[in-house]
């Protein structure tokens, strides 16, 4: 089983650091975040979103990406792609960022999808987002990064269903989908095997973290329930619960079923950690990430040569 690092979960970790924990915790692969640290954040405190000192600033790539490149040679890591966050139709900022992809090495990179907030209606951002995507392939064909959307709530790609849909017209050698259950815990759930059924080849990578749903205003995640079968409206569900992110061994995704699923389709790519529970420190996070896959994968080999 190979597992790689989305450096947006070590915000405290600079390249080096990163590459040496991950290398400590046996975990291969790094996903480095492409994203500038906002001025008015760097006094702050290293957080996921703003000071992030694991992120490779598109204004400096060509002087930064070297740095990163070799913090993970140096620690025998693989850096397996790079995760900007790019606008749907920016094809300036698309371009730019494959060339900072393949002088990292990167096999892959995510791309951009539109937002979906009911001000544009869905087959507007459906249009936009395929004609942006057919320049996309020939970009990752020229580039050789293959180029990859991702299953996120709050777009119109949050279940493997609809991300298929915008793809499936288009060269799985070049263009695919990262797979995101636990943001399909916020909006988006299918069923799993079916989602992953349906994307066949499309399907590139795997993004591991957890979720869950919560009543409003208790810190219990005793307390965390499923939506389904609860009876209740839209309004009276949106304000009575909330969607919070969870340890990798609570909330609602099932790993080892998750990963059932995935081995059923013949998934044999990379699992990648972005824990957001801030209930461990970086170096612990990745440590406990590699002993809980580890523990999954000795459990699912048993099941399958039983």
């Amino acid at each position: 089983m190979k597992l790689s690092i989305f450096t947006v979960a070590v915000p405290d970790l600079d390249a080096n650091e990163l590459a040496s924990a991950a290398a400590a915790a046996g975990v291969a692969g790094i996903e480095w975040r492409y994203r500038g640290i906002p001025e008015d954040a760097l006094a702050e405190q290293p957080s996921f979103w703003r000071n992030n000192r694991c992120s490779i600033d598109p204004d400096r790539w060509q002087e930064q990406v070297p740095v990163f490149r070799e913090a993970a040679e140096a620690h025998d890591r693989k850096s397996i792609a790079l995760v900007p966050y790019l606008n749907c139709g920016d094809i300036v900022a698309t371009e730019q960022a494959f060339q900072a992809a393949s002088t990292l090495g990167a096999s892959m990179m995510r791309v951009g999808v539109p937002g979906y907030d009911r001000s544009t209606a869905y087959p507007e951002l459906y249009g936009k987002a395929v004609r942006y995507l057919n320049e996309v392939q020939d970009i990752a064909k020229q580039y050789n990064v293959k180029a990859v959307i991702e299953t996120h709530h709050q777009t119109i790609a949050p279940t493997a269903s609809l991300a298929y849909r915008l793809v499936q017209s288009l060269d799985p050698e070049h263009v695919g989908v990262l797979y995101d259950p636990g943001n399909m815990v916020h909006e988006g759930y299918e069923n799993h095997r079916m989602g992953l059924e349906l994307l066949g080849p499309y399907l590139a990578h795997v993004h591991v973290k957890n979720a869950g749903w919560y009543k409003k205003n208790s810190g219990d995640t005793s307390d965390a329930r499923s939506l389904v079968g609860s009876g209740g409206s839209e309004q009276s569900l949106s304000t009575s619960w909330e969607c919070h992110w969870a340890p990798l061994t609570e909330g609602m995704v099932d790993w080892v079923q998750m990963v059932r699923d995935l081995r059923a389709v013949g998934y044999d790519g990379y699992y990648g950690i972005e824990d957001f529970s801030g209930t461990l420190d970086s170096r612990a996070m990745l440590q406990h990430f590699a002993d809980v896959f580890a523990e999954i994968e000795r459990r699912v080999n048993e099941e399958e040569q039983a």
